[in-house]
């Protein structure tokens, strides 16, 4: 080949050959995956395949949903510029015109109703940098009191427990790594290998160490075939089911009495609580043999180390705060929290739902996990923001909350961030009534979802693909999400927007960043001497290390592993037991003759959240198509159903339809639906309005029902 003819040849052979790789982290789960994803351009097509990158949690695993996440972040339905809504449509807008349809509305209604007359409601999947921003954007910018985030309906109940016990809520108290090593673990209401499969190894490693398993699940499900022991209890019992294990552990003086005295306050009124309880009657409240719950107390107190872990299963109750207390109780009465093999995990649902809730987008907290209503956190914040402390608006109400005030008129207007209440949040009528009640209402997603449907304005925003930042894992770990792939058409990065936004107010000079980065030496600054501390964390560090665990508190601090192994962080050192008891902490709707099933709502491997993002994806919509509802045989026949019929399924707020499956992995007197998908199938329609007293998380795990088989007549009158 002559000399001429080589660099033809070789262009050639790029242009049939291309390949970029592009940096990223997994959208999904709280495990938050390292991976690349790899564009090659191969004889006129582009093709992509995901990869694992090694890291200090997942060494590299990705599930299916991160391998195909990147369909979804490249899907033609991207939002691609801004609209507007003009006559019930929308239309095309520039950026120019949607920020000054933002002010002009917002000035209007703060103007004739105050400045609470805004609220503001936030996302677990964005960045720590947006999760901050935003609260400071609704303080600030907006100066309104009303801010909360969808992680309220996720992680809140067991934030709350350990925030009661130990004083102080990381999703995990120890590093994965001392999973391998301990004797026994107990997994409360959560299907690990469904929801977080890069996590599994961990408990497949203990296992093969000689671990003890224990999952305690309505449902026998991919989880539960892994367990030694499978305790299938009735939906809405854990408080109880802990009650009896507690009183096995003191009747039969199965306590680690040392560790009670020096760390712990509050035994003797837990004590006498619980002695005065009966197993039998525990054992048929629970539906959970007294000889079973003997053998969990005893296997758990008599191994020398031993973790539990709980999820949404237990965590989204009406009495869910003081159900994981119990549970905690456990650890505290055993002596089995800080120090190696032992501890409590969180198990953390949403990508970001660990960092998100650290750093001030919950109604009652600013950044670090300071607290609103403390006049010192408010002005060592104001300082940071430099503004005055009586500037700062006060505390405001949860999530589900808000939506109340918007039905009663109180609130005229929602700025939403990257979430789809109108799917996810209970009573869902009820959350689209009162948004469409709203005179304004803003949505920032990446599609039209179910309930940016229903705004005025819609901003187009960045994947995981575009947008850098940092996010903060379910064992507490800091890690950085590198993004380098082109931010396409018109869309912006979260936090441009709320500078954007910021800067139309007249509060640009509060919001003047330029980076992810610059944000984030901020958060530092805003966390430093507080609980959750970050203010030794830096983007060289997170690159070199791999991830940091806060707290870390300057910048050669290595991170904080182990939690507790000295104090707890009550301002006396000591964790607090919690007398709960059981059925009278708030009054649940009770199975009844017109509903006689327990109603319990959870994931499925392929899809993630309300599947605004997964349901885009033509990889993992094959895998699962359509909701479903799983009966156990007895009951299908109960009801006269066939595997594969249609079911209406119905609460005393509504009803739904989908086909049933008939499996023996579930209660007969329990129903288990996904809750990924929309309209006639969104299960969310069918939950109650009632809250957890303490966290203010709704009852998604428990509902009573009633089944009948499919009318069609009934839906041709309807539609």
């Amino acid at each position: 080949m002559s000399q001429s003819f080589l660099p033809y040849a070789q262009h050639k052979l790029e242009q049939k050959e291309r390949k970029r790789v592009f940096p990223s982290q997994c959208p999904f789960c709280s495990m938050q995956c390292k991976m690349q994803l790899v564009e090659q351009h191969v004889e006129g097509r582009t093709r992509y395949q995901t990869i694992g990158v090694h890291n200090p949690t997942t060494h590299g695993r990705i599930c299916m949903k991160g391998q195909h996440a990147h369909q979804h972040a490249l899907h033609k339905e991207r939002l691609n510029h801004p609209l507007i809504k003009r006559d019930g449509q929308f239309v095309k807008a520039t950026w120019q015109e949607a920020l000054n349809e933002i002010k002009t509305n917002i000035e209007a209604l703060q103007l004739a109703h105050g400045h609470d007359a805004i609220s503001v409601y936030g996302s677990a999947s964005i960045t720590n940098e947006e999760a901050y921003l935003l609260g400071k954007f609704a303080r600030v910018a907006l100066k309104t009191k009303y801010i909360d985030y969808n992680g309220r309906l996720c992680m809140s109940s067991a934030a709350t427990a350990a925030n009661q016990t130990f004083g102080l809520d990381r999703g995990l108290t120890f590093p994965l790594r001392d999973i391998e090593h301990t004797r026994v673990l107990i997994l409360v209401g959560t299907n690990i290998a469904e929801c977080q499969p890069t996590f599994m190894p961990y408990i497949e490693e203990a296992k093969k160490n000689g671990a003890f398993l224990i999952v305690i699940d309505p449902r026998s499900t991919p989880t539960a075939k892994l367990a030694d022991l499978h305790v299938s209890l009735k939906p809405g019992s854990d408080a109880a089911l802990a009650n009896g294990i507690l009183h096995i552990m003191l009747h039969d003086n199965l306590i680690d009495e040392a560790f009670i005295r020096k760390r712990t306050s509050g035994f003797e009124e837990l004590k006498e609580h619980v002695l005065r309880m009966s197993l039998s009657d525990i054992s048929e409240e629970t539906g959970v043999r007294a000889e079973v719950i003997q053998k969990i107390a005893r296997k758990f107190a008599q191994e020398k180390t031993g973790m539990i872990f709980t999820a949404r299963g237990i965590e989204q109750q009406i009495d869910g705060t003081a159900s994981v207390r119990n549970f905690l109780n456990i650890l505290l009465v055993t002596g089995k929290i800080g120090r190696a093999g032992c501890g409590y995990g969180a198990i953390t649902g949403q990508g970001n739902g660990q960092g998100a809730r650290e750093h001030g987008q919950k109604a009652d907290q600013l950044p670090g996990y300071r607290d609103i209503t403390n006049r010192v956190h408010r002005k060592e914040i104001a300082e940071i923001w430099n503004i005055d402390e009586k500037e700062l608006p006060g505390k405001g109400v949860s999530a589900f909350e808000m939506f109340e005030k918007m039905q009663e008129g109180e609130i005229k207007a929602l700025f939403l961030m990257c979430s789809n209440p109108v799917q996810s949040a209970p009573h869902a009528r009820f959350i689209q009534q009162a948004i469409e009640k709203l005179s304004f209402f803003v949505a920032v997603d990446l599609f039209i979802s179910e309930t940016a449907a229903l705004a005025d304005v819609i901003l187009p925003t960045s994947s995981y693909l575009e947008d850098q930042g940092t996010m903060t894992n379910v064992e507490g770990r800091v890690t950085l999400r590198e993004a380098t792939y082109p931010l396409k058409h018109q869309r912006k990065h979260d936090w441009q927007i709320i500078c954007d936004i910021a800067a139309v107010l007249g509060k640009g000079g509060y919001f003047s960043f330029s980076s992810a980065e610059e944000i984030f030496e901020e958060l530092r600054a805003a966390t430093k001497c507080s609980k959750a501390d970050y203010s030794g964390i830096t983007y060289e560090r997170l690159r070199k290390e791999q991830g940091l665990l806060w707290p870390c508190t300057h910048v050669e601090d290595p991170g904080t592993e182990r939690l507790f192994e000295d104090e707890f962080s009550h301002s006396d050192s000591l964790a607090k037991f919690a007398v709960v008891t059981h059925g009278k902490i708030v009054a649940k709707e009770p199975v009844s003759q017109a509903y006689p099933l327990y109603l319990t709502t959870g994931r499925v491997m392929a899809h993630y959240q309300t599947g605004v993002q997964t349901r885009k994806s033509t990889s993992l919509v094959a895998r699962q198509f359509e909701a479903y509802a799983e009966l156990h045989p007895d009951t299908a026949k109960t009801y006269g159903l066939q595997h594969g019929e249609l079911v209406t399924i119905q609460s005393k707020r509504g009803s739904v339809i989908m086909r049933c499956h008939i499996s023996d992995t579930i209660r007969k007197d329990t129903v288990f639906v996904p809750f990924h998908w929309s309209k006639h199938q969104s299960i969310n329609q069918l939950i109650g309005e009632q809250l957890d007293p303490h966290s203010k998380m709704p009852g998604f795990k428990y509902c009573p029902v009633q089944l009948s088989a499919y009318v069609k007549e009934k839906i041709c009158e309807k539609s």
